[in-house]
């Protein structure tokens, strides 16, 4: 089958999902000699509209792992937004050094399940949202050549009409990776939300407008009404670095992080 169109629909708070996925979506129109558009669906209100596709797409879906699967309050969108009706689907997941878990199996089964034909799906380590001491340089350029390289052997399959099931590591519908501080005690932080250094905050309001989940007043940057996934999309953005995060809880599992997951991961691609 001749692909039309190569799709890059990503959730990417802080960037590097997107960087990933774009990569690996030029190097497959390149390959494939095909245009490619992006779908960023980051942002709450990009999810009041499905995205459709049709035979003769490829998509690549990328997402972040969250607790060794994907964020819960964007898996709905995932299962029923993002319409395959036959198209082709690249599922990528990136995690932040210590293991994407159930991730990639829960978006390969999200995806099947909403039209999509699985040619391929990939985890690839990123920087950890929460602290860049944990593969502070990923994607590096290492890892860049290596979605190029994975591009050209999914056009390979595709130009050969090697269309086969694949056999994904994890179980979609294992329970979430519980948070342990460096007590080796479960981590409660779900209440946790950033909080603002007074001195330093601008008033710009960008962390408000860059929320994906909208939770930040954009009237008084100060105040959080809303759901926080701490997703450190206000953190990583903030011009004038007045945003943080001070629960005692969330800070402990930071650290267990830090002193447990800096060895690198590698990456895994499947066709």
């Amino acid at each position: 089958m001749k692909i039309q169109r190569v799709s890059a629909l990503y959730f990417s708070a802080t960037g590097n999902t997107g960087k990933a996925a774009q990569t690996l979506v030029r190097a497959l129109a390149a390959s494939l000699g095909c245009p490619w558009e992006i779908r960023d669906f980051t942002l709450p209100q990009s999810w009041e509209r499905p995205i459709e596709l049709s035979a003769g797409d490829l998509a690549v879906v990328a997402l972040p792992t969250y607790a060794g699967k994907l964020p819960n309050k964007i898996l709905p969108y995932v299962q029923t937004g993002i319409c395959g009706n036959g198209a082709f689907a690249l599922a990528l997941v990136t995690f932040g050094n210590r293991s994407f878990d159930n991730s990639l199996a829960e978006l390969c089964a999200a995806l099947e399940g909403n039209g999509f034909h699985l040619l391929g799906a990939a985890a690839m380590a990123c920087r950890h949202a929460f602290t860049d001491k944990l593969a502070g340089d990923r994607p590096n350029q290492q890892d860049l050549e290596a979605l190029k390289d994975y591009a050209g052997k999914v056009t390979e399959k595709l130009l050969a009409g090697e269309i086969t099931s694949l056999s994904i590591p994890g179980d979609s519908a294992a329970p979430y990776y519980v948070p342990k501080g460096l007590d080796g005690q479960p981590a409660k932080f779900l209440k946790a939300k950033p909080q603002t250094r007074r001195e330093l905050c601008a008033g710009c309001g960008l962390c408000a407008r860059l929320c994906p989940m909208g939770a930040i007043d954009p009237q008084d940057p100060f105040i959080v009404p809303g759901t926080c996934i701490k997703c450190q999309r206000c953190i990583r953005s903030c011009p004038q670095g007045a945003k943080y995060f001070d629960d005692p809880a969330f800070l402990s599992h930071v650290a267990m992080l830090e002193e447990n997951f800096q060895e690198p991961k590698e990456n895994l691609f499947l066709l």
